[in-house]
């Protein structure tokens, strides 16, 4: 089956419709930084060297990891896909990686913990993604930067030259075992480019230090049915805008590109003991339903502590917001932007003649839809499948006649001027359901 024609897609990457249909997927960061526990840019942040950051990889043992309990807690959750550091900036290997002794098969944990993710997220039918930093602080040969934990270490600069083709090497051959020794990955998450900074002694890397073009005909020689991201600096791929949310879809002329919001808890993609910026669980939602009412898919982001664990504010966090996808999912997998314009403060996500509307506040009694008028066949709202009443165009007058119980009179004229415009009239219940943000559901004319 070929990729739909509405979106903007390379021809050589795998068919992204599953991707499109998700909409909701899981971003696990860990790593060393998880026991610093202060962001995981930590050791760039505070300028710790090779030699200061050597006590996490000495003391690291998630002794309570279990990669069943996340795939369960992820599949709950409501997440469809799942993206895993496999290797993030700090070069810590979560495989057991035969290119260099800096793994997790080397600490007293000694399992390969990305074989453990891979097999357990599998068996409960989630995709499979890895996150795969091309850039590695560890590695002699990588270049120092103005991102570097050693930028301001003369003596390391000079014992460290680098090379950046040995480094590409490398770091191709990381890439090829994990494509090679795990089955199939649905989706490769690379990270990042940077070749317009320029701090004045040194310069940012793209596609040219990473070798892109060489390393994507590789992958996809591996892998013909992978997705990948857009972070290789080949201007392709998913579309990755992260922290923000979007204003409009993304297009590019009049095809829609595949893209995901990507957002974290609190304020760090790692964990961080003591950042309480957390987002609500209504927040969360509110993002999600964004994100899909504008095409996009949004990767959550979560980070386990160093025990392998993930703490109780991130349960509760995702159980909610998963306790609302359990009753709303129908709005949000599959489903896309719509072309009718929802009212203030509301959202509209679509799939066929399926119709959501997603009301982040709720109105009192009455609700006018803009140019839904005539188009509607039936309306419920989504969480227990109630009836909602409303009155379009078609047959107004009879349709008043009906709707004595309104509390105010509306007059044959008002009720023209609202109907000007085609809309919609939707009577609502006083009390607002019980849940973080209510939908109704439009099944509309064919």
């Amino acid at each position: 089956m070929g990729v739909n024609k509405n979106y903007e897609w390379p021809d050589n990457y795998g068919n992204p419709d599953w991707f499109i249909e998700d909409r909701y997927g899981l971003f696990l960061h860990f790593g060393l930084f998880s026991a610093a526990a202060r962001h995981e840019w930590v050791m760039t942040l505070e300028q710790i060297g090779t030699e200061g950051y050597q006590k996490y990889f000495d003391y690291f043992n998630p002794d309570l990891f279990d990669a069943k309990s996340w795939a369960r807690s992820a599949k709950k959750a409501g997440f469809k896909y799942a993206v895993l550091t496999a290797k993030h900036h700090e070069g810590f290997a979560l495989w057991d990686t035969k290119l260099s002794d800096y793994k997790i098969t080397n600490t007293a944990f000694g399992r390969d913990l990305v074989g453990e993710y891979i097999e357990a997220f599998r068996a409960e039918g989630l995709k499979v993604g890895l996150y795969f930093s091309l850039i590695d602080w560890k590695h002699p040969d990588f270049l120092v930067d103005g991102y570097h934990p050693e930028r301001n270490n003369e003596e390391y600069i000079q014992n460290h030259p680098g090379n950046m083709d040995e480094y590409t090497k490398f770091m191709h051959g990381q890439v090829r075992e994990l494509l090679s020794g795990y089955g199939k990955i649905d989706y490769l998450w690379f990270d990042f480019s940077y070749a317009n900074r320029d701090w004045g002694d040194s310069v940012g890397k793209g596609k040219e230090d990473w070798k892109s073009e060489e390393l994507e005909s590789m992958i996809l020689s591996l892998q013909p049915d992978i997705i990948l991201n857009d972070r290789l600096d080949l201007g392709r791929g998913v579309g990755t805008p992260e922290q923000y949310q979007r204003n409009t879809r993304m297009e590019k002329g009049k095809k829609q590109l595949v893209w995901e919001a990507c957002q974290t808890l609190n304020g760090s993609w790692g964990y961080d003991r003591d950042n309480l910026d957390w987002k609500t669980p209504e927040m969360v939602t509110k993002l999600l339903i964004d994100t899909v009412s504008k095409g996009g898919n949004m990767l959550l982001n979560i980070g386990p502590n160093a025990r392998g664990e993930w703490d109780s504010k991130t349960n509760e966090i995702i159980n909610q917001v998963g306790e609302w996808m359990r009753l709303h999912q129908e709005s949000v997998y599959g489903c896309g932007a719509s072309e009718f314009f929802a009212p203030a403060d509301a959202r509209f996500t679509q799939k066929g003649n399926h119709l959501y509307l997603h009301l982040f506040s709720w109105p009192y009694r009455t609700l006018l839809v803009p140019k839904l008028g005539g188009k509607v066949l039936y309306a419920r709202l989504l969480n227990d499948s109630s009836e909602i009443k409303y009155i379009q165009e078609e047959g107004l007058s009879e349709k008043r006649k009906s709707h004595k119980d309104l509390n105010a009179e509306v007059t044959e004229i008002h009720i023209k001027d609202k109907f000007e415009d085609h809309s919609l009239m939707v009577t609502l219940p006083v009390q607002r359901p019980d849940v973080i943000v209510p939908v109704i559901e439009f099944i509309l004319k064919d």
